[in-house]
C-alpha cells in the first residue's frame, strides 16, 4: 500500500470541476495547492462522552507526517468525510464536541468528546455512520481546520 495520497489541500480551485478542467465563465486559477496527505488505517469506536478515531500507519515516517500535521492544526474543527468512487458520500463536521488528537506510537489518536448527552449522542452516531460506511466500501478523510490530514482505503 501507498503510503501517500494526492489531495487538493483547498478542497476545489474557483473556476475548476473534480478533474481540473476549467467550467465555462470562471476566472482561470492561478495555481494548484496540492500536498501530499498520509495514508492509514483507521478504526472507529465510542467512548465514554463520544467516539474515537485511532489512525495507525505501516510506516514510521508516515507516522510522523500525522503526527506533525496534527500538532499543527490542533484546536480547530475536525471532520470526516466519507467518499466513494471521488464523490463525497458524507461529512460528519464534529462540531458538537471538543476534539484533540493525541499521537501513539504508529499514529494518532483523536477523541472527540461533549459533555451534554444531546451532543454525544449525535457524536456517537457520527460513529456508527463512519464505521458502517467504511465497512460498505468508502474511503475515509480526516480533516482538521479543512486541511486533509489523513486518508483510510
Amino acid at each position: 500500500m501507498t503510503a501517500m495520497m494526492m489531495k487538493d489541500s483547498a478542497a476545489m480551485m474557483p473556476g475548476m470541476d473534480a478533474s481540473g478542467m476549467m467550467r465555462a465563465g470562471q476566472p482561470a486559477a492561478t495555481g494548484m495547492n496540492m500536498m501530499m496527505v498520509p495514508r492509514c488505517t483507521m478504526k472507529f469506536e465510542k467512548c465514554e462522552g463520544g467516539m474515537k478515531i485511532h489512525c495507525a500507519c505501516e510506516d514510521k515516517v508516515t507516522a510522523a507526517m500525522i503526527q506533525n500535521l496534527c500538532t499543527m492544526l490542533a484546536g480547530g474543527m475536525c471532520s470526516c468525510c466519507m467518499m466513494m468512487n471521488g464523490m463525497m458520500v458524507c461529512c460528519c463536521n464534529l462540531v458538537m464536541g471538543m476534539c484533540k488528537c493525541e499521537p501513539t506510537a504508529d499514529g494518532c489518536c483523536i477523541t472527540c468528546t461533549s459533555g451534554d448527552a444531546a451532543c454525544c449522542a449525535m457524536i456517537q452516531s457520527c460513529c456508527d455512520c463512519c464505521a458502517n460506511m467504511m465497512k460498505a466500501g468508502c474511503t475515509c478523510c480526516i480533516m482538521m481546520n479543512g486541511t486533509p490530514v489523513c486518508c483510510c482505503c
